[in-house]
């Protein structure tokens, strides 16, 4: 978990730094891991390094049941951009 953290932040500064327009907001990344232990993401402090953990699962939902929150996830970005004038259709 400790070198995709860290691997994540360089990714999100590059992206930050030399691909952010104009009225996008910070970039956000996603880290999907199947072995880290809650103590171990909360010893990490991602929250202080601007990394949030919105859930933490013990297990992986269904592949089906994965990919249909990224869809509604990325769906409602999209309109959220959409909505700011910052995405065309």
């Amino acid at each position: 978990m400790a070198s995709h953290k860290g691997q994540m932040e360089l990714y999100l500064k590059w992206l930050d730094r030399y691909e952010r327009q104009q009225g996008e907001e910070a970039p956000i990344g996603l880290i999907l891991c199947a072995g880290s232990s809650k103590e171990q993401v909360e010893l990490l402090q991602v929250q202080k390094d601007g990394i949030m953990v919105a859930e933490f699962w013990t297990e992986l939902p269904p592949r089906e049941e994965l990919e249909s929150r990224l869809h509604t996830a990325l769906a409602e970005a999209r309109e959220r951009l959409r909505r700011r004038g910052l995405l065309e259709l």
